[in-house]
């Protein structure tokens, strides 16, 4: 064989041996149910489920008070096969640790939205396994500027359903948000 083929075939391996191991993901245990009573369901794509922590969720605490311009809100999404291997292949081509990721289900997130500001934080992210433990945790603050956000767009879709539910569920969450300032929270 001349020099060309050889190359050729080397590159051809490499590229099968790449696609493997992109490709290869353990197999899923099917995800914990969800509780309609903690967890409000806003909508499903074609690799996530979208929910949200409708007994955690309440105004923001600002100098003993409550602050109904902020949100606080625990949210859920879990993943379907194609969307962990997603996560897995990124992990692993990052080269970050794969412990635990043979049974990732999906991932929670701690959300601070602030109406005046018109953004959304992402306080902390959580990988989650089968039994709801956090596998792997990113604690480093993202924020997301509402208005940037179109109306066809996923993510704009979940914040602005936690709004609506939030505006329709007013009085709960300021009496939950009071119980949480009268417990010294």
């Amino acid at each position: 064989m001349n020099f060309k083929t050889m190359r050729l075939l080397g590159t051809v391996a490499a590229g099968m041996i790449a696609c493997s191991l992109f490709f290869a993901a353990p197999a899923s245990a099917d995800a914990p149910e969800v509780s309609e009573k903690t967890f409000h369901w806003v909508q499903s794509t074609a690799r996530q489920n979208y929910y949200f922590n409708k007994r955690q969720m309440h105004f923001g605490i600002e100098d003993g008070k409550v602050d109904e311009n902020v949100l606080i809100v625990p949210t859920l999404k879990t993943y379907d096969d194609v969307q962990i291997q997603d996560v897995v292949a990124k992990r692993r081509w990052n080269m970050e640790s794969l412990d635990g990721y043979d049974s990732l289900v999906g991932a929670a997130e701690y959300l601070r939205i602030d109406r005046a500001a018109g953004t959304v934080t992402i306080e902390e992210h959580d990988d989650l396994d089968d039994s709801w433990s956090t596998i792997h945790a990113v604690t480093e603050p993202t924020t997301i500027t509402l208005a940037d956000l179109s109306e066809k767009d996923v993510d704009g879709c979940f914040f602005r359903a936690i709004l609506a539910y939030a505006d329709k569920h007013a009085a709960k969450l300021r009496a939950r948000t009071e119980a949480k300032i009268a417990d010294g929270e």
